[in-house]
């Protein structure tokens, strides 16, 4: 068989960020690239580089990153089903809390990361007095009866095409602090808090800044008006604290139809496949 020819795959990931450093290589600990790339290379064995739609921090869950990979055409996992590809990873991943919940091949000019037209994040915030017990290490938990109402206000500021230098760290890497955000959007869920933030890209540590000035909001320190303020004063000093990295969640990623679309085959085991 020739093993020089590829076929890219697309990867839809899940994990427990709780951990790992977060999705891209790094000198020391565990991460999801090194994770997936591992186990790519003890499948098929050969070296593989996996690229992912955005380098989620240490501490940050995924229910739909997603990634992509060049496969050997002619392999025998390759000519079959995609579970059989799916089964394979699982099975190397098994010790980890890192899972490709499906996969489908795609165009050889797809990337995870350059063709996403929007990237939809999840926060989690559970306001109650008893600390989270099944939900530990999954929600940022607070004590504070948080106004929805005021954060809801305060949010407001941040929609649209902004300079956002107040709400990116001093380490972030992006050449622009002009970013555009599509949505953000509260929800209540009982002692739950739920807040989404929808654009195509985001700086360095963006939303759980967001996160953590909207909260002050909610807890009345700041005024929803002040949101603007510390917007249009370009410094990081002035905006809240960075929200706790285990309430976050990369929760979607969106991309033009003909390259990947929304319905990712839900695959089961069974002896549909042979």
């Amino acid at each position: 068989m020739e093993y020089n020819k590829t076929v890219k795959y697309a990867l839809l990931i899940e994990y427990d960020g709780k951990n790992l450093v977060g999705w891209q290589k790094q000198n020391e600990g565990i991460s999801v690239q090194g994770s997936l790339e591992e186990a790519a290379k003890n499948i098929f064995n050969q070296k593989f580089e996996i690229q992912g739609s955005g380098r989620t921090d240490a501490g940050v869950h995924a229910l739909g990153q997603v990634a992509h990979i060049n496969l050997p055409k002619n392999h025998r996992l390759t000519t079959k089903h995609p579970f059989y590809i799916i089964s394979a990873f699982n099975s190397h991943l098994k010790k980890s809390n890192i899972r490709v919940v499906s996969t489908k091949q795609v165009a050889s000019d797809f990337n995870a990361r350059f063709s996403a037209t929007k990237r939809y994040y999840k926060y989690r915030i559970l306001c109650r007095a008893a600390p989270p017990g099944i939900e530990k290490g999954k929600v940022w938990h607070s004590r504070k009866n948080l106004s929805i109402r005021l954060m809801e206000e305060g949010t407001k500021y941040l929609i649209g095409k902004h300079d956002f230098t107040s709400f990116r760290t001093i380490n972030c890497q992006a050449k622009s602090p002009i970013r555009t955000l599509d949505e953000i959007s509260i929800t209540n869920l009982g002692y739950e808090i739920n807040i989404k933030v929808v654009a195509k890209s985001f700086l360095h540590s963006q939303v759980r800044i967001i996160v953590g000035t909207i909260y002050k909001v909610g807890e009345e320190i700041l005024e929803p008006e002040d949101v603007k303020n510390i917007l249009e004063s370009k410094n990081r000093n002035l905006a809240g604290p960075t929200a706790p990295a285990e309430g976050l969640y990369l929760e979607k990623v969106e991309y033009p139809n003909d390259l990947l679309d929304d319905n990712w085959p839900i695959i089961y085991d069974s002896n549909q496949y042979d």
